[in-house]
């Protein structure tokens, strides 16, 4: 039995790879790594650097082969650092997610570094970093109002529109801030971010209205909603449909207001109420959903830029009649399919 020992060289270069391989390949935290094999994080950091310039062969003893590196240890170091201890609000930039494009702006700016945007993906990877949704805290329901509208309150609006001569809308308004997190941020792998809110930078208000025959309108929303603007809406919904229709909203004031039932009353515009703090059960909720996603990959500057982007998208969502059944397909969401 031949024993076969390493040089220390060798043993040096195993170290190097055990440690990028780490990183790079478990996706292991860089400060975790650094302390299990017992070396500074800042050394970690020339490591990945190393890899990232010549590979597996660039860990070698003595002199290293590979491309001259845009990135060093340093600035691998500095971006780790600014993605995993804050959000781009911190070089001025009104978001809060970290996508391919504002580290690549960031890197720009802050480092006169420029790359593309596969290999700034390339870059996050070995760092340790992935793409993943941030954690958003749901609200709190009750279950027995929420068994109350499923098995009596929705089924007798059903009823009344398998009758005929009328027609069933769930209706949402949202604000859009120029900071909206529904999107996805690089973060440590294994680590779901949470993003804290901030005061708003700028923002959009809008309401919009789905049925589940896939038709959809909207409308931007100028100052505060009341129940005037809430009333301006629903003349326009119930035009279109051209004939009564039964709205099904929040139990947000001026949804409820006398004002306007008393409209309501008057043109033919029966309003009906979602349990508290339930959204997930309105399928108007997915089009918020769907358009903030689709915004937060777009890089928009000023308010102006981000109306025309989140015009564009509603007008898309309109258009696909497809798209907004499949808002009536989700499982909290499937009793409303007539």
């Amino acid at each position: 039995m031949v024993l076969l020992l390493m040089t220390r060289a060798e043993q040096r270069e195993e170290k190097r790879k055990a440690v990028v391989g780490a990183v790079v390949n478990r996706g292991e935290d860089v400060s975790t790594v650094a302390r299990v094999f017992d070396v500074p994080e800042r050394t970690v950091f020339h490591w990945l650097a190393c890899y990232r310039g010549g590979g597996w062969q660039a860990l070698r003893e003595g002199k290293r082969s590979g491309r001259p590196r845009k990135v060093d240890g340093k600035t691998m170091a500095w971006l780790y650092d600014k993605i995993t201890m804050g959000d781009p609000r911190q070089f001025q930039l009104p978001f809060c997610l970290w996508t391919l494009d504002i580290i690549r702006r960031v890197l720009k700016q802050e480092r006169s570094i420029s790359l593309s945007k596969s290999a700034v993906s390339r870059l996050l990877k070995q760092l340790g970093l992935s793409a993943q949704r941030p954690i958003y805290r749901s609200y709190k329901k009750d279950p027995k109002a929420v068994e109350t509208y499923l098995r009596e309150t929705y089924p007798e609006l059903a009823a009344k529109l398998q009758q005929g001569g009328v027609k069933l809308f769930f209706v949402d308004e949202a604000a859009v801030r120029s900071d909206c997190h529904r999107g996805t941020t690089w973060a440590p792998v294994g680590q779901t971010p949470e993003v804290e809110d901030s005061g708003d930078r700028f923002t959009l208000k809008m309401i919009s209205a789905v049925s589940a025959r896939g038709d959809m309108r909207f409308s931007f929303i100028r100052g505060r909603m009341n129940s005037d603007g809430f009333i301006a809406f629903l003349k326009k919904l119930r035009e279109d449909a051209g004939c009564p229709i039964i709205v099904v909203a929040d139990n947000a004031s001026y949804h409820k207001s006398g004002k306007v039932l008393a409209y309501g009353e008057k043109e033919g515009v029966e309003i009906a109420l979602l349990p508290t703090y339930s959204p997930e059960l309105n399928p108007d909720e997915q089009v918020w959903n769907h358009a903030k996603r689709r915004l937060g990959k777009l890089f928009v500057v000023t308010k102006d830029e981000m109306k025309s982007a989140l015009l564009g998208i509603m007008r898309s969502i309109q258009k696909s009649k497809s798209l907004v059944m499949s808002f009536f397909r989700l499982p909290t969401t499937l009793y409303a399919q007539h």
